[in-house]
């Protein structure tokens, strides 16, 4: 397995994820955590259906940015796990992890037998 090609692969991701993460929100260093921002200033005279509106727009975003996050932290992990010579190997029984499988998730934490 030449880990060279997996690390790239998964820092071209990170960096395409903090740039999405980065236009949803920003990171807050107190609290370590991404927060979604609204994607447009709510004026006084915004009316209710604009107030709304803007509501559902700021809850879509907070859900993308949960998911993205998650994602973000799983190719931490992984890139953690290249660098201590660990990547590959199941979580749950230690095997290796098939290159099938790492190729389709880079950060896959388990093989397929585990997967389920």
């Amino acid at each position: 397995m030449n880990t060279d090609t997996y690390k790239n692969k998964l820092q071209e991701e990170k960096n395409l994820l903090e740039s999405e993460l980065t236009r949803l929100g920003h990171f807050d260093k107190k609290s370590e955590d991404w927060e979604a921002t609204p994607s447009e200033q709510i004026f006084p005279e915004a009316d209710e259906n604009d107030r709304s509106d803007r509501a559902e727009d700021f809850e879509e975003r907070t859900a993308v940015l949960n998911t993205l996050e998650i994602r973000l932290n799983d190719i931490k992990t992984a890139l953690g796990k290249i660098d201590a010579g660990t990547y590959g190997t199941c979580e749950k029984c230690g095997n290796q992890i098939e290159a099938d499988r790492l190729e389709a998730n880079g950060a896959a934490r388990t093989c397929k037998a585990c997967m389920e």
